[in-house]
Order: structure tokens, then C-alpha cells, then sequence
């Protein structure tokens, strides 16, 4: 058996997230059913780890097992996935690894972004949310450096989670300006579900001046999700880059 990493992205407005679940629509039980179909053979595919009900990926990776070997260098194959896949996933790359390689384990980080727009706009609906807000963005990026100086998250995960740490290292945390639209880029070694969405639905109120920047660390130092702000809808937020270490590619 040969391992591969199957790199893709989607839009997860039609999904339950990646992870297949009981009679739901999940990206992971589309794209095992349709590499299935094109192998000719029932094989897992395991994902880099989860996104939620409505969240997309600009980038995702997979991994699979395969008996068949030079699936990497087949442009055939990854048009045949493309052809049976919905619109809305596309695979990218297909790229041979280690057989004990793992695409959830051997991450070394992974980035996200989250869009707001700053007036209506049809075809970004499904991707951004809509805020009218005036933001204080500098407020904002004085908070979110705080992230940088702290590994305990237990404020910004879900409640009752299954996490067996809520620690993680961020080494990136900032919100840009763009024409009519705010990004906000973070980047850490690991992510708590739901975390993104919590710290951007903490942020907010910073760019309102309803919560002062001694007040988000609070939040950070008081280690209960009840501090923390509503988290923001799942739509504005996309995975955007996982890092793997070199070695584990052939």
C-alpha cells in the first residue's frame, strides 16, 4: 500500500463540517465516496482534523492508503475526482508520502482566516460576515498580540468539549484592512474547536470599546468560556494553510 496526502478546498456552506457523521452531509463522506468510486476499492480517508457546520477551506489536506502507485504523477486521476466531485470541493495536488505520514498528527500548524465586510455585498454572503459597525482595528490588534503570550485557551473552547488539552501555541494574530473588508490571520500550532470563531466574537466588542484590551486578557486569565464573547458565525471563517514537515514527503 502506498499513503498519499490529497491537498483540495471547499465551500463549506452545504456541509455539516468535514467530519462524517450519521445522515449528515459532510465533505469527508463526499470525497471517500467519490475516491472509492475512482479506486474501485471501499479505503478511509482521514482528514487534517475538523471544521464546523458552514466553515470552508481554501486549503485542506487529506490523507489515504492506495494498492495503485504513480497516483501522484496521474493528471487523469485527479481529473476524474474533479469530474464526479460537486462544485463546491476541488481537489488540487495529490502527493506521495511516508507510509506512517499523517496528515491530522504531523501538522505543525495550521492558519485561518476570518472575513468581515463592511457593506452588503451577493457574492460574499456565503463567506464573510456582515458587520456596520465602526471597529477600532488598532484596539483589535493590541488584544489579539495578547493571544501570542498565553498557551491556556480554556476560554475560547467549546463547552463540554472532548479536547484532552486546551493548550496551544499561537505564533500569529492580526487583522488587516482591505478595501471594504476586514481580515483577521492567526496561526497556531493547534486549534480548539470552535476557538477561532470565540476569539473573533471577543474581538468585536474590543473594536467597539465595550471591553478594553486589559479586559480580553481577563478573559484569557480566567480560563472559563462564559467570559468570552458570542462566537462569530461559521460562514466568515476559512482554513487557509497547514505546515507539514518536510521529511515526511517522498
Amino acid at each position: 500500500m502506498t499513503r498519499y496526502f490529497i491537498f483540495l478546498s471547499y465551500r463549506g456552506t452545504a456541509y455539516h463540517g468535514w467530519q462524517m457523521q450519521p445522515g449528515r452531509h459532510t465533505v469527508q463522506g463526499v470525497l471517500t465516496k467519490v475516491l472509492s468510486t475512482v479506486l474501485a476499492s471501499q479505503l478511509p480517508v482521514t482528514g487534517a482534523g475538523r471544521t464546523d457546520t458552514g466553515v470552508h477551506a481554501s486549503f485542506f489536506c487529506a490523507h489515504f492508503d492506495s494498492i495503485r502507485d504513480m497516483l501522484d504523477t496521474d493528471e487523469q486521476f485527479i481529473y476524474n475526482l474533479n469530474s464526479l466531485l460537486p462544485a463546491d470541493i476541488a481537489v488540487k495536488r495529490i502527493t506521495k508520502v511516508k507510509a506512517d505520514a499523517s496528515a491530522r498528527f504531523d501538522a505543525l500548524s495550521r492558519s485561518y482566516t476570518y472575513t468581515i465586510i463592511r457593506e452588503k455585498d451577493p457574492f460574499s454572503a456565503d463567506t464573510a460576515w456582515l458587520l456596520y459597525w465602526h471597529l477600532d482595528v488598532d484596539r483589535m490588534n493590541e488584544a489579539a498580540a495578547i493571544l501570542m503570550n498565553h498557551n491556556d485557551f480554556t476560554s475560547f473552547s467549546r463547552l463540554h468539549g472532548s479536547n484532552k488539552t486546551n493548550f496551544c501555541r499561537v505564533t500569529a494574530a492580526r487583522w488587516t484592512e482591505e478595501k471594504g473588508r476586514l481580515v483577521f490571520n492567526i496561526t497556531a500550532d493547534r486549534f480548539l474547536r470552535n476557538m477561532v470563531r470565540a476569539i473573533v466574537g471577543t474581538l468585536i466588542p474590543v473594536g467597539r470599546g465595550k471591553l478594553s484590551v486589559a479586559d480580553f486578557e481577563g478573559v484569557i486569565d480566567g480560563k472559563n468560556r462564559g467570559l468570552a464573547g458570542q462566537s462569530a458565525p461559521a460562514h466568515g471563517l476559512s482554513l487557509t494553510g497547514i505546515e507539514y514537515p518536510p521529511e515526511i514527503f517522498i
